[in-house]
């Protein structure tokens, strides 16, 4: 058994999408969320941006003595997470094998959307996952970043809004796949009007929101889970942003269903993302 907090961290909201399956999934389990917004989009930012910043973020978590980070950002994840397995000395989870996973579960004629930041899509990330356990499998890859500017703007219903959406996703129009990975953890925010562009037939996966399932599996296994007493009191999870914390609150609030604190944090230079 292990007390500690489980360390969450994104570009800005949208990594509260994991969060939201954490508090279903895993809900004796102590959540420390920092969200980036100071430095979103990650999409934009070239990859020594991104390490840099994620370096940063790692660094403050692992000093409050969590057990666990999951890296719920895509473009994070892409460029990071290897790097940070490697030094780290707690489970770092992302979220890209997992989507993947799951995608190639569902999908039925091994054709598969993938919808992302420009930094995921310029990765390859995606597209090589799931090409290195399925061959046969068709990707296509969209970059959509507007759709992280909606999200951390919290406006994702406005008629506006609606029609961004839409726009962003037009390349996708007249393509067979019948499974749509939100290769960011910002989409699932906006997820009903993916779905209803796309339509019924293709199957929405959120990448964030599977990566919980392996972290359930690593607490089994490495016997970290929160001990049954006392039961976790989730009025002491701890919310950090870089940027607007009024914002910041109000969205995570709304889309957590759950009345949060949120703290603003300067985050300081790491040793470790090669600048010094």
């Amino acid at each position: 058994m292990d007390n500690r907090p489980i360390g969450y961290m994104d570009s800005g909201v949208g990594g509260l999408t994991a969060v939201k399956q954490a508090l279903s999934a895993l809900p004796n389990e102590q959540i420390f969320y920092v969200g980036d917004t100071k430095n979103m989009p990650y999409g934009s930012k070239s990859p020594e941006q991104v390490l840099q910043f994620t370096w940063e973020i790692a660094d403050f978590l692992v000093s409050q003595d969590i057990k666990v980070l999951v890296i719920a950002c895509n473009t994070a994840t892409a460029v990071a997470l290897p790097v940070l397995q490697a030094e780290l000395t707690i489970p770092v989870v992302g979220v890209i094998e997992p989507g993947v996973n799951a995608a190639l579960a569902i999908t039925k004629n091994h054709e598969i959307g993938v919808i992302a930041t420009n930094r995921t899509v310029q990765s390859g990330a995606y597209a090589r996952a799931l090409q290195e356990v399925n061959s046969m499998t068709t990707v296509t890859q969209v970059a959509t970043p507007i759709l992280v500017t909606l999200a951390e703007a919290n406006d994702i219903t406005s008629p506006a809004a609606i029609a961004k959406i839409k726009a962003a996703l037009a390349p996708l129009k007249h393509q067979n796949f019948d499974t749509l990975i939100l290769g960011c953890t910002h989409f699932p925010l906006m997820a009903d009007t993916i779905q209803r562009t796309v339509g019924a037939n293709v199957q929405l996966v959120n990448a964030g929101a599977e990566a919980v399932s392996i972290v359930a599996e690593i607490l089994e296994v490495k016997n970290l889970r929160h001990a049954p007493m006392p039961v976790v009191n989730h009025d002491t999870d701890l919310y950090w942003t870089t940027g607007d914390p009024v914002l910041f609150e109000k969205i995570a609030t709304h889309w957590l269903n759950q009345a949060i604190t949120v703290k603003h944090l300067d985050l300081k230079p790491s040793l470790k993302d090669g600048r010094n």
